[in-house]
């Protein structure tokens, strides 16, 4: 459920009282607990460490932003991986592609080193 419009926006006030008069530049990254605050325009181009019930994600507030929560850049859930057995494999075999073509690519360049120009 939205909030009424009558209220407005709910801004943590501490969070604006911080950044009051100052310059994103200047003040590096603000931490905070407040993940229900919503983003005000004032807030835009600072960079904030948000809480997601482990440690401080840090946030940099784009204009796109605005109006939006501060917990939903924040995420609390860590996603790892789907897949198992196969999966693995799949990972190996791309990983070992990837090994075998940067030597490719590396004894290409050495190569190239060695040649003398012609006169």
């Amino acid at each position: 459920m939205t909030r009424s419009s009558k209220k407005g926006p709910y801004v943590y006030e501490r969070l604006l009282k911080k950044i009051e008069g100052k310059k994103p530049d200047q003040v590096g990254v603000i931490k905070t607990w407040a993940r229900d605050s919503q983003i005000a325009p004032e807030m835009v181009g600072f960079t904030f460490g948000v809480h997601n019930g482990k440690d401080h994600v840090e946030v940099f507030v784009t204009e796109d932003m605005v109006g939006h929560r501060l917990g939903e850049f924040s995420l609390t859930r860590k996603f790892v991986k789907h897949g198992g057995k196969m999966q693995k494999e799949l990972e190996q075999k791309k990983k070992e592609a990837e090994i075998a073509s940067a030597q490719a690519a590396k004894a290409s360049t050495s190569a190239g080193d060695n040649k003398v120009p012609a006169k």
